[in-house]
């Protein structure tokens, strides 16, 4: 198998899993949530190593990782940045009160936002560190816009509550707004942080990020699909879709075009047999 269809393989496997998540209930359904983000790790790790490296496999756990359980820690020992919440038991054990398993999440969806905001930005003009911050800007929000999806299914199945959930998003109960701003906080200096310690690699995209850019655009869009349909929370559907789309929408209007480009090209170079018209 190629390094691509070992992330092509890996990407299968989670969307099964996801598509079987609503299908099940209790135990089942938290034991499946474990292993999805489990799989979504090894998945954004895995890329990493097999497409940049072990220097950029490294940075991503290191930042992300790393990044993810020490804010976490933070935020359930002091209630900043993200305000003051309890995990329940059901997402497996626990260091510092912060399920292991939730600093794996970040790193899920870190990778593919930042390849996504590099592939959005890599036919930007002006200079470099115009470039750079617009590519920062964008990964953080291609991140941190993914809680408005996470966040209210999480809290409706009681794998996290918070002490004090006011002001919350309007449909939106049980969350504070100061969750959404931690994100952002963290996002930005994940994203900040992440380019220089994976190397300038990092800031190419070509084919072998296919399977990143397929993972970013399914989130999106199966996200949408499920809180609208089979979740019941419609409300996150709307805020996750309008908060997503300023990566995920000009991601896949992009996507489009370069396919829709690639085939008229094709098409231009095909040989005419005799006594066919091309133009048609």
């Amino acid at each position: 198998m190629t390094r691509r269809g070992i992330s092509w393989a890996l990407l299968a496997v989670l969307v099964l899993a996801q598509i079987c998540y609503p299908l099940t209930a209790g135990a089942t359904r938290a034991g499946l949530t474990v292993a999805t983000v489990v799989l979504g790790w090894l998945l954004s790790v895995g890329h990493a190593l097999l497409s940049r490296g072990p220097r950029a496999a490294a940075a991503l756990v290191a930042v992300a990782t790393g990044g993810g359980f020490a804010i976490e820690a933070i935020g359930v020992a002091t209630g900043v940045p993200f305000g003051s919440y309890d995990y329940s038991g059901e997402l497996g054990p626990k260091l510092a009160g912060v399920p292991l398993i939730i600093p794996l999440a970040w790193t899920w969806m870190a990778w593919p936002a930042w390849l996504a905001a590099v592939r959005l930005t890599g036919g930007s003009i002006g200079s470099p560190a115009l470039r750079r911050v617009r590519r920062i800007a964008l990964a953080t929000l291609g991140l941190a816009t993914w809680d408005l999806f996470l966040d209210p299914q999480m809290v409706a199945e009681g794998y996290w509550v918070w002490r004090n959930a006011t002001p919350a998003l309007p449909g939106l109960p049980g969350i504070p707004v100061s969750n959404y701003l931690g994100w952002l906080l963290f996002a930005v200096l994940l994203m900040s942080t992440l380019r220089p310690l994976a190397g300038p690699d990092a800031d190419r995209t070509d084919h072998r990020d296919h399977p990143m850019i397929a993972l970013y655009l399914w989130t999106y869009f199966s996200s949408i699909l499920a809180h609208a349909v089979f979740l019941d929370l419609p409300a996150s559907a709307l805020w996750g879709a309008a908060g997503m789309s300023v990566t995920a929408v000009p991601l896949a209007v992009i996507l489009l075009r370069s396919r829709g480009a690639s085939d008229a090209h094709r098409e231009g170079h095909l040989p005419q047999r005799p006594g066919v018209d091309a133009t048609r």
